[in-house]
């Protein structure tokens, strides 16, 4: 009988560490990063749509969400600085991430292809389904950069900035929302956010 190692494969997602060229007080893995761009991507999804009235399907965002790393299992995480260094990195970069995806794809069913490729390419998502998706995952890493700060590292300080600054410039009502309104509970302790809950 055939094997088919893609989900094998994803599941090694947990073996890879994210920010590599920083000092962490916890590690984080791409598993973990990928869960929590997802669950973002679909929250930010759903309040562009109901309320914000955007042509956007949060389930369709959240799916591209689970995969919009998978490329990294055969590539690895490189580091942001290197990656965007100049045109010619950031565009080798692009297309050893096309390469990965494909090979990735090609260990799958003929049969759930259709299905799974847009999902793991981005290509079904529209401009602002995208823009969702990227700003999900800024604000993953900026979460990271809290949960930093608020263990008293001071080496994610400009990263944090950096991922603040971009998220505001997709200038996307939803993420000014998220910012607003659900971003301070970052900073909160447990009894805080739990307060009244019980």
């Amino acid at each position: 009988m055939e094997r088919f190692a893609f989900a094998a494969l994803l599941a090694r997602q947990k073996y890879i560490a994210r920010w590599g060229l920083m000092r962490s007080s916890r590690t984080e893995t791409l598993a973990e990063h990928t869960a929590d761009t997802a669950q973002l991507a679909f929250l930010l999804g759903a309040l562009a749509k109901a309320q914000y009235g955007a042509d956007v399907d949060p389930a369709k965002i959240s799916a591209a969400a689970l995969y919009h790393d998978a490329g990294e299992i055969l590539t690895g995480d490189l580091p942001t600085p290197v990656k965007y260094k100049n045109h010619t990195l950031q565009t080798a970069y692009k297309a050893l991430e096309k390469t990965a995806e494909e090979s990735l794809l090609a260990l799958l069913p003929d049969a759930v292809l259709d299905e799974m490729a847009p999902a793991v390419t981005g290509s079904n998502l529209n401009e602002r389904e995208r823009k969702i998706l990227k700003a999900a995952d800024k604000l993953s890493a900026l979460l990271k950069c809290v949960e930093e700060h608020q263990s008293g590292n001071q080496e994610f300080e400009r990263a944090r900035a950096a991922q603040l600054q971009a998220l505001e410039a997709f200038a996307l009502p939803e993420v000014t929302f998220f910012l607003e309104t659900m971003l301070p509970c970052y900073y909160e302790t447990l009894d805080e956010l739990t307060a009244g809950v019980f």
